[in-house]
């Protein structure tokens, strides 16, 4: 069975997440999605909360192992038997630092390869930080998210949670509110 795994903090998930997870499962078996806690950015969602979302988004997906993970990437997925990472590419300035990962990675463990799948065209412009940011305002980014991803996030800007996590560092000015579907 090739396994691939899929490490990344996501915060939230996206579509273009899940469009990449469903197109690896053409090339993999299975996929283990790696919820990492041990990143540099500082996440509008708990690990825990973010494996939820992404497990919820996914479970009609068979194939599909959600899990959380800390440490390096590569050595995490060596323990869980992964013969290749997966990473998405939407542009030049991914490649250029994906491309340095993945040497880095090759180096620590030879027998794992990355492979590199293009976002589909519709996703190019889609990433976490700008769904966060469009949501902390109350913009309706129905369709960028899965429904389960878009309900939470909702709820946590019209609660009031916002953290570093969101580009948005103070409350929208006049508060948020929830986007008309009229």
């Amino acid at each position: 069975m090739k396994t691939a795994l899929y490490p990344g903090t996501f915060d939230p998930l996206t579509n273009g997440h899940v469009a990449l997870i469903r197109r690896g499962l053409e090339v993999f078996d299975r996929i283990i999605v790696a919820v990492a806690d041990n990143t540099p950015k500082k996440p509008l969602f708990s690990q825990e909360e973010r494996v939820n979302m992404a497990r919820e988004a996914l479970a009609d997906e068979e194939r599909v192992l959600v899990e959380p993970f800390s440490g390096l990437t590569v050595e995490y997925a060596s323990k869980r038997g992964a013969c290749a990472l997966l990473r998405g590419l939407r542009a030049v300035s991914d490649f250029e630092y994906e491309f340095q990962l993945a040497l880095m990675n090759r180096r620590l463990q030879r027998h794992i390869q990355t492979v590199f799948l293009m976002t589909d065209y519709q996703w190019l412009f889609i990433s976490s930080t700008i769904v966060k940011a469009a949501a902390s305002h109350g913009a309706d980014i129905e369709g960028l998210v899965p429904e389960n991803v878009r309900l939470r996030l909702e709820e946590k800007y019209a609660n009031g949670e916002v953290r570093q996590g969101t580009p948005c560092l103070s409350a929208p000015f006049g508060g948020f509110r929830p986007p008309d579907k009229a």
